[in-house]
């Protein structure tokens, strides 16, 4: 990263940090110490920020997305670590056109994987992971004829019971 792009991510940083309530402007206003005690980190790692000395790592990036109420996504990309195109944007999933009618099938892992921008490399790791919170096909099966059965008694019971005239 060049200094001009440590230089315009803190600046951001800075801009989001005082937007926030944190006043990182006065010596003893406890901002910084504020901040990095809230997201977790060290006090050192925002001052070097704040000071333009190094970039936050990338745990700590993450942890400051979250305090400052950003998505991970912007700070990777304002930080320069990753571009746009690189980092895809599951939003645009979402806002994209539906699927043809013929596509009414659900999306595989891999495709879900492609969606959300992990990389060729990490793909198979994600759908292993995933896979973990996902039924298995049989016990789908099985929620699926429970369910019914409940229905079918919630109608059995509803026909049964007495009206009130």
């Amino acid at each position: 990263m060049t200094n001009q792009g440590l230089d315009a991510f803190a600046a951001w940083v800075e801009d989001l940090m005082r937007e926030r309530g944190y006043d990182i402007d006065s010596p003893r206003g406890g901002g910084k110490s504020r901040i990095a005690d809230e997201a977790g980190v060290h006090r050192a790692a925002v001052t070097r920020l704040l000071q333009r000395q190094s970039m936050p790592d990338l745990e700590t990036t993450r942890r400051l997305a979250r305090v400052l109420g950003v998505p991970v996504r912007d700070m990777l990309i304002r930080s320069g670590r990753l571009t746009a195109e690189e980092l895809a944007d599951p939003h645009d999933y979402l806002t994209s056109p539906a699927p043809s009618a013929d596509s009414g099938r659900r999306p595989t892992l891999e495709e879900v994987a492609d969606l959300l921008g992990v990389p060729v490399d990490r793909r198979e790791m994600f759908v292993r992971v995933v896979e973990q919170f996902l039924p298995s096909e049989a016990e789908a099966d099985v929620e699926v004829t429970r369910v019914r059965e409940d229905r079918r008694v919630l109608v059995e019971s509803a026909a049964a019971a007495p009206t009130a005239d």
